[in-house]
């Protein structure tokens, strides 16, 4: 692994260490409780948490109701409650005679709240319309329709303590009690000090009290940050490794388009310095072929006109010049061959190779004999591979046609998925390869061996005096 790999980690776990501190919750409770005709209730906390007249702190209080009574039970009362031993503090939820969500045993008051005294009815962002245009400024409790309440009790020693309520507040990433909207803000005093919390629910005289309530998700803490919910895609770390991944998303891209460019750049310049190759070959056949054939013509025409009034000389001359036309004309042929463009194919190869073994055993007292496959896939050859090819044939045929003596040659080509296989035997003298050597007549089979390794391909040249030569030769497919 790379050294920026093996820090990775590192920096992964940093982050996720690194952030905030843990909610200071003091206790919870997220189980869903159903309360029904509690009357005083049981206590719910087990010591976990309490205050005295003394204190003189915050503390935050949250719980989550889904109504099974509303409106219709009423009169009824139901309340997430503080108790100090058995007396009665603090309740929220809904008074006896408030109707709407509210708090009771405050210590004073509400506004619209002149039925009972110490009910106190919570701001919402859905008061309920009196008239046209005029809303009363509480809501009432629906069946169905749950709410969260969030209150703080800021203790003040040895007097009421100052309570704020929120119904419904928003909870999400950013929120604090600061930027809660005065709609849902309810402030009043009361009684709170309690070493016990209790879930109550019961009926008024003339209401059946309905089925009660469902008391979930309850905790007190020490800030309203606490009970924020930030969702792991709203942290900062989350966010931080989103921007990380985005740059390195980036970066990424750059290089491999970079790449690319650079690659696309190599290409071109291979392809430049492949055609550069090739046109340097094409000038050297044209000066070794075409050239030294053209001087011949050029001298044999000189030694014709020199030579007139000896016709014996002028018909030898003629002879010898019609020759080297011949194999110019041939030059040319293979040189037009190798540069066009439609012959840059396995088919265009095959059918050259047996054109010119057909043409060059002509008239010869040698039978070449042709065993090629009928159909041939469609592959693209490299200039250069052709050719050497090619003349590596051109070589082996010519010297047979030449020196072998032989009165039969096979050609043979064979294909593979990953390669040509081309063999040319023939039943001549054959030679002693060792001897060859010896006489300096190695020249043009290092010529051919030379040809052979410039295309990736395996030269393999048998022979025995007396018994023939056999030629065999690999190449395998580019790409």
């Amino acid at each position: 692994m790379s050294r920026s790999g093996a820090l990775w980690p590192l920096i992964l776990l940093g982050l996720l260490l690194g952030g905030p501190a843990p909610a200071r919750i003091l206790w919870s409770d997220p189980d869903a409780r159903t309360v029904h005709y509690t009357g005083e209730g049981v206590d719910i906390l087990g010591g976990a948490v309490k205050r005295t007249s003394t204190n003189n702190d915050a503390l935050f209080f949250k719980f989550h109701v889904d109504p099974l009574s509303d409106q219709g039970a009423e009169p009824y009362f139901a309340g997430f409650q503080l108790f100090e031993g058995d007396e009665e503090r603090l309740g929220v939820g809904n008074g006896l005679e408030a109707w709407g969500y509210s708090a009771y045993m405050a210590a004073e008051t509400g506004p619209s709240n002149a039925v009972n005294s110490g009910e106190f009815n919570f701001k919402s962002a859905h008061p309920e319309p009196a008239n046209k245009g005029v809303f009363r400024p509480y809501e009432l409790v629906l069946q169905g329709v749950e709410r969260t309440i969030v209150f703080k009790v800021q203790y003040v020693p040895g007097g009421a303590d100052v309570v704020t309520v929120w119904l419904n507040p928003n909870l999400g990433s950013g929120a604090s009690e600061n930027n809660q909207p005065e709609a849902l803000t309810t402030k009043f005093k009361a009684q709170a000090t309690f070493d016990q919390i209790r879930l109550r629910h019961g009926k008024g005289v003339k209401g059946d009290g309905g089925n009660g309530w469902i008391f979930s998700d309850m905790a007190i803490a020490t800030a309203f940050d606490d009970f924020v919910v930030v969702h792991f895609w709203q942290t900062w770390w989350f966010n931080t490794l989103v921007a990380a991944a985005v740059l390195l998303a980036v970066g990424a891209t750059v290089r491999i388009v970079e790449k690319r460019k650079f690659q696309q750049r190599l290409q071109r310049v291979e392809q430049q310095s492949a055609l550069e190759r090739e046109r340097s070959r094409i000038a050297q056949d044209l000066h070794d072929d075409l050239g030294s054939s053209l001087t011949r013509i050029s001298l044999l025409s000189e030694l014709v006109r020199a030579d007139k009034d000896h016709p014996a000389q002028v018909e030898l001359h003629a002879g010898k010049l019609s020759q080297s036309a011949s194999q110019t004309v041939r030059a040319l042929e293979e040189i037009v061959w190798a540069v066009r463009p439609g012959s840059d194919t396995l088919q265009s190869l095959v059918d050259y190779i047996t054109h010119f073994a057909g043409e060059i055993f002509e008239g010869s007292p040698a039978r070449c004999r042709l065993d090629v496959p009928d159909e041939l896939p469609a592959r693209t050859l490299p200039p250069d591979v052709r050719h050497n090819i090619f003349l590596i044939v051109k070589e082996t045929l010519t010297n047979t046609l030449k020196h072998a003596s032989a009165t039969e040659v096979h050609l043979q080509i064979k294909l593979t998925p990953q390669s040509l296989n081309l063999s040319i035997t023939d039943n001549g003298r054959g030679f002693d390869l060792t001897a060859a050597t010896a006489d300096g007549k190695r020249n043009g089979l290092d010529n051919m061996h030379r040809r052979a390794q410039a295309v990736g391909g395996k030269l393999i040249l048998t022979s025995t005096p007396g018994a023939g030569t056999r030629v065999e030769l690999a190449v395998a497919f580019p790409g």
